[in-house]
């Protein structure tokens, strides 16, 4: 193990009392002990390593081809002190010329095998030092022996501390995230673990950044300490990882009198992280190697979302899910910051750097005020990303103040000017690790800013002690006030990305806080956990000028949830949405990256006059953005209107069903082989086979068959012995649900669960279709074919219905107002079908929409071998479907008496028209004395 540097140092400085006094030594007699000295500094032994007085050749010579390039012949020399592949020494008496002396060991070093050509050499006069960096272009060094301590760090190889270049000092990126879950899973595996991990983990992340950035006053300091002060067995790594915890968190004034030179140089940093007593933690070579590759990344590249990929690395999968950590990526964060907040704030800055000079000295001085004083609350913050972005990004706009009020020459200094701070910040967070790592992340990031502000100003700023410290509360935003954590009249933006957890997922406890926080609203049991961290945010925001804006599952702003939610935010706290983007793609850069499909909405009690709407082409794209003067719950631009569950149609058209639901445990159905071969084996059942048709089986080309025994007479059945070894596995399966109504299904074990078969043709609409698709797949069949729950049926369907149903219109209007599984459309009746306000052509238009569907079909019977999936693939779609499709698209727009430029002109024409048509059958009802509210 090397020396440490405190013994290093001690051992120089007795070496230079020795020597300074060497004015009349002579080089034969005095050399040989000098160099050995030397060596000892370093704890070297001479005798061990290295020769005095080794012969070389050199000159004109014949290659040995066995000595690599090493040579024979030529003229003789002799090195002074040789230690093969590490240092050349050469000893002059004082006075005599030390550059001709290195010329001469440079010969001798040339003409070694290249394996052994050294590091350095170094030409001493006792006096005065020469160091020639081989390895550095001949990089010369020279100084007295009097600052020899000053210098020791060029010969820190001959002491055994190798290049941290071993070591590739990568930029921070997942991996990062990654080895910090395996140094994670390393000490839980120990049984250290709980608090104590979680502590110790964010500490590491702490120097880790600080050895990387000018935190702590030497680069890697941290990373030369743990490799060269401890065992590589890992045994005594935990003892100095405590000693460097306490040196950070002492004062100069504090501590040892005698402590270690190298902890002496770890400054005092405050702001509570070294506080706390941790236990010690156990290590062994795995874990010390693994920090080590930790410490070892460039951290001074780190991009603020590395911190949640972090957290959720070291979290298992259980875990993760309990609590709905999901975290979201940079990109994703600007799409809801720049709207909320740096948008407008630009904004006004652009205003003022164009104003007159004496108006703008004022100005600037009064925004730069404002930017201190915003404050901003993330009530799910996590490891603080939305935090950490948004105060980086006031930070920059900061610095582009103090640019031009240092172009005024105001005088004041770039330390008076930097006010912005972390102490605007606050969060909550019900997790303790993300907790920590979010309020260390703002002091990393404020750490970078004044690195930016040093680098542009030439002026040093380094906020060491920490003083100023974000505020991250541990606890259930839930049930707390949020005023404990920041009073609202403080309060200037709520932010962030709260749970992602559907109502059919969370837990009794969590069920428990949405009926708590909606004061067990009608309904709210259906609601998404999410919804309660809007309904928090809009009784905080009530008679104040805070803004929110919330990342969030698309499932808020769609199907039954939309008039369960919006109308208690906007009829009771009087929200209005001021900026939104359409459903996208969630991604971070944390492993295992779930597929899940958000919205963004941004909401007030100011009515904000210009809004924007950000519409996507494709979910993974990029949004176009839309000035609009109104968003309604849906997220488009037309009136606030609910659209509720309704059981029938609010129109005059035939009802729509669910298809029929086996629950048979897979006993009544058969593939195509499975049937052939049990009709082999029961002749007589192949009259009640029928097909059966799920939405997967018709969009993709499949077959799949039933037993269909409606109506069957008991005395036929009893004739079918395998028929009813099937019957009686049926009811196996029904008598062992957990749901009595199944139970009691166990009686009729021939008949479906649910039957809604129609004796005539039919419509068939499955309930679930891809986002790509401009149009969902609907089609017609007969009475002989079964349909599956996954699909809706419209018995008796015309040709006019199948028309409507397939154009534009109401695929908008589906799009909009429908549930969605991740980004994929689920059709309801009660929902999409029922509310859907139908046009009121004329006999002619309805002729003419009919001929225009039946041209669909037409088109779809001339490629037998393609699949509706691939038909209807935006990719693979022909281009006569295509054009049949849009031909049938302009005779419903005018069978509603007008052009659309597009889907969102398309839903808030239909939303006028259903809150008329709804309006008028209320009334209608009323006097038929019904008088229920649709």
């Amino acid at each position: 193990m090397p020396l440490s540097w405190s013994e290093i140092r001690a051992r120089a400085a007795a070496f230079i009392n020795e020597w300074k006094d060497s004015q009349t030594v002579r080089e034969k007699a005095e050399a040989q002990t000098f160099e050995t000295e030397f060596l000892h500094i370093f704890g070297v032994d001479r005798k061990k390593t290295a020769l005095f007085e080794h012969e070389v050749r050199y000159g004109d010579r014949q290659p040995n081809l066995f000595k690599d390039n090493a040579s024979t012949g030529g003229e003789r020399g002799y090195i002074d002190l040789f230690w093969k592949g590490n240092i050349i020494i050469e000893m002059k008496t004082p006075g005599k010329d030390l550059h001709a002396a290195f010329e001469q060991a440079k010969k001798y070093a040339l003409s070694l095998p290249q394996k052994e050509i050294p590091k350095c050499i170094v030409t001493s006069d006792f006096l005065n030092f020469q160091y020639y960096d081989l390895e550095d272009n001949a990089k010369r060094y020279e100084f007295p022996l009097t600052e020899l301590i000053a210098y020791l760090e060029l010969f820190s190889h001959l002491a055994g501390y190798t290049s941290v270049a071993f070591y590739h000092f990568d930029p921070v990126n997942i991996d990062a995230a990654e080895r910090m879950g395996k140094l994670y899973d390393y000490l839980k595996a120990s049984q250290y673990e709980g608090h104590q991990l979680k502590m110790y983990l964010v500490r590491l992340l702490f120097c880790f950044f600080a050895d990387a950035t000018g935190i702590f006053p030497e680069k890697n300091m941290f990373f030369n300490y743990i490799q060269y002060r401890t065992a590589e067995d890992g045994s005594d790594l935990a003892l100095h990882l405590g000693f460097i915890f306490d040196t950070l968190n002492k004062t100069a004034g504090r501590r040892l009198l005698n402590l270690d030179d190298d902890l002496k140089r770890f400054p005092y940093v405050d702001g509570g992280l070294f506080e706390e007593r941790l236990e010690t933690a156990a290590f062994d070579r795995k874990t010390r190697e693994t920090l080590l590759w930790c410490c070892a990344l460039d951290w001074s590249k780190i991009s603020p979302a590395i911190f949640g990929a972090m957290f959720q690395s070291v979290m298992d999968d259980t875990e993760r899910h309990d609590i709905g950590a999901h975290y979201t990526s940079e990109k994703n964060i600007l799409k809801l910051i720049q709207p909320l907040f740096l948008d407008e704030l630009r904004e006004e800055f652009n205003k003022i750097k164009n104003q007159t000079a004496s108006t703008r000295k004022h100005n600037l001085l009064v925004f730069h005020n404002k930017l201190r004083g915003i404050n901003f609350l993330d009530p799910a913050c996590g490891c603080g990303n939305f935090l950490v972005v948004s105060y980086r990004e006031l930070r920059r706009l900061e610095i582009a103040v103090i640019k031009e009020i240092m172009g005024l020459e105001l005088g004041l200094s770039i330390e008076m000017m930097l006010r912005v701070n972390v102490n605007q910040f606050y969060g909550i967070e019900i997790e303790e690790f993300p907790a920590r790592i979010a309020q260390t992340a703002l002091w990393l990031m404020d750490h970078l800013m004044n690195n930016e502000v040093s680098s542009l100003f030439s002026v040093p700023v380094l906020r060491i002690p920490l003083i100023a410290s974000p505020s991250i509360v541990i606890g259930n935003a839930l049930t707390m006030d949020w005023e404990t954590v920041i009073p609202k009249d403080k309060l200037s933006y709520l932010l962030g990305n709260p749970p992602f957890l559907g109502a059919s997922v969370m837990n009794r406890e969590q069920k428990k806080e949405v009926e708590t926080v909606f004061a067990r609203m009608k309904g709210c049991d259906s609601l998404d956990y999410v919804t309660c961290w809007y309904k928090k945010a809009a009784c905080l925001m009530r008679d104040t000028h805070i803004e929110t804006a919330f990342v969030s599952t698309n499932s808020i702003c769609q199907g039954e949830q939309v008039p369960l939610l919006w109308p208690e935010l906007m009829d009771r706290y009087g929200i209005h949405i001021n900026f939104a983007h359409h459903t996208f793609k969630w991604s971070n850069e944390a492993r295992g990256n779930a597929a899940v499909y958000c919205v963004i909405v941004g909401f007030s009690q100011k009515n904000r006059e210009n809004k924007k709407l950000f519409q996507y082409s494709t979910v993974t794209g990029n949004p176009a953005e839309t000035p609009v003067k109104r968003i309604n719950a849906y997220l488009v631009d037309a009136e606030n209107i609910f659209i509720k569950s309704r059981a029938f149609p609010l129109c005059k058209v035939s009802a729509m069903v669910y298809g029929n639901k086996p629950t048979d445990g897979g006993h009544l159905l058969f593939t195509r082989e499975e049937r052939d071969a049990f009709i082999k084996l029961e002749p007589k059942s192949k009259k009640y086979i029928k097909p059966f048709i799920s939405a997967h089986e018709y969009l993709h080309g499949k077959e799949r068959f039933c037993l269909w025994l409606v109506d069957v007479e008991p005395s036929t059945l009893k004739k079918m012995l395998h028929v009813l070894k099937r019957l009686k596995l049926v009811q196996r399966t029904r008598l062992a649900s957990k749901k009595e109504a199944t139970r009691a299904l166990a009686a009729t074990p021939g008949i479906f669960e649910f039957v809604s078969q129609p004796d005539t043709d039919f419509i068939l609409v499955p309930r679930h279709s891809s986002e790509n698709r401009k149009y969902i797949p609907i089609g017609f069949f007969s009475s002989g074919n079964i349909a599956a729950d996954s699909c809706s049926l419209i018995p008796e369907g015309t040709l006019y219905h199948f028309g409507v149903l397939t154009s534009a219109m109401h695929m908008a209007w589906m799009r909009c107002v429908c549930g969605r599984i991740k980004s994929d459309y689920r059709y309801s009746a009660s929902i999409v079908y029922n509310n859907f306000p139908w046009p009121a052509g004329t006999g002619r238009q309805a002729a003419a929409i009919e001929k225009a569907a039946e041209a669909i079909l037409s088109v779809r019977l001339k490629y037998p071998k393609s699949t509706l999936a691939a038909l209807y693939d935006p990719l693979t779609m022909p281009k006569d479907l295509l054009k049949a499709h849009q031909k049938l698209d302009k005779l419903v727009e005018k069978a509603y008496g007008r052009d659309f430029a597009n889907d969102g002109e398309r839903v808030a024409y239909l939303f006028e028209r259903y809150q008329k048509i709804s309006g008028e059958l209320f009334v209608d009802e009323k006097k038929r004395g019904k008088g229920r509210k649709l």
